[in-house]
């Protein structure tokens, strides 16, 4: 191989901005290259969420933005920056399955409500087309990665590390901490989780219990009735996945420690997680991370 030649090819550089000969720009990247690099992380099961929900595939990338959720204010925060590509974790269009959901009815909705959530959707979904924004999700590879994705990422943001896990499987971990009553405990996580716009948590249970070890899920897969088998002393569960008439309950009466969380305060860590990612794998693009955090304001009297 000439040395010419040899230098035209250690030039290349990967997720497609792969130079055409020494000193040339880099080739466009693409909507389409984006998603193809998130799916190539980790293998998941099909069909999955995780896909060009809405946009050009074909499109060049100008910025890359990732957040929680797209919600309508981000979106045109992105657009307002110049980004045209938001990666993000759950749905744009208010159901699990986006624009392909498989319910006809929106799960029993009433006709006045099914109209509602429709036209939402079709504004929402028109918006997003006319200002040229593409929406990727990557949902089922984040919950699914191990050492950086959501459960790894929010324990790290709870101060726990890899050293800290004493059992664990996809989509749980299960930490040791000093032990002290589940009480301190609580409170100390409430304090980590301020960051992310969650100045407290709920709490069920026996407030004096001395804990030693912290459950942790991952958005669906947090309920504490699915990895009771782990052993946790305390549990950490998602507002999306507790019901007041059953695990509540049974942390009350039985006295298990059960710390509630906001959805999007649990899974912010990751989606930071995932933007470093992505700036280490398409070097000198531009990516934005949106914070969210905790999905609603906290008004107290």
């Amino acid at each position: 191989m000439k040395r010419r030649e040899f230098i035209e090819m250690a030039g290349a550089v990967s997720a497609g901005a792969v130079l055409a000969r020494a000193g040339a720009e880099p080739r466009p990247l693409l909507v389409k290259d984006v998603a193809a690099h998130l799916r190539s992380i980790v293998p998941v099961d099909e069909p999955s969420v995780d896909r060009i929900v809405v946009g050009d595939p074909g499109a060049a990338v100008t910025g890359i933005g990732t957040c929680w959720l797209p919600y309508r204010e981000t979106c045109e925060r992105a657009v307002r920056d110049g980004v045209n590509l938001l990666v993000v974790h759950e749905p744009a269009f208010y159901t699990h399955w986006d624009l392909d959901e498989k319910s006809p009815d929106l799960f029993g909705a009433s006709p006045a409500g099914r109209r509602a959530y429709l036209e939402a959707v079709e504004t929402k979904k028109r918006w997003i087309i006319e200002h040229k924004l593409a929406v990727i999700r990557c949902h089922d590879v984040l919950d699914k990665v191990a050492a950086w994705g959501i459960p790894f990422a929010f324990g790290e943001a709870l101060g726990f590390g890899a050293a800290d896990i004493v059992r664990s499987r996809p989509y749980y971990n299960v930490y040791k901490v000093e032990p002290r009553p589940a009480a301190e405990v609580a409170r100390a996580i409430a304090a980590k989780l301020a960051a992310f716009r969650q100045p407290g948590v709920a709490f069920y249970g026996a407030r004096d219990r001395v804990v030693a070890t912290v459950g942790v899920g991952t958005g669906c897969y947090s309920d504490p009735i699915e990895f009771i088998d782990l052993r946790p002393d305390l549990f950490i569960a998602l507002d999306d996945v507790v019901r007041t008439w059953t695990q509540t309950v049974y942390a009350r009466d039985t006295g298990h420690p059960l710390v509630v969380v906001n959805h999007g305060t649990s899974e912010e860590a990751g989606m930071r997680a995932l933007a470093e990612r992505l700036r280490a794998a398409f070097p000198g693009r531009k990516v934005v991370h949106y914070p969210q955090g905790c999905g609603y304001d906290w008004i107290t009297g």
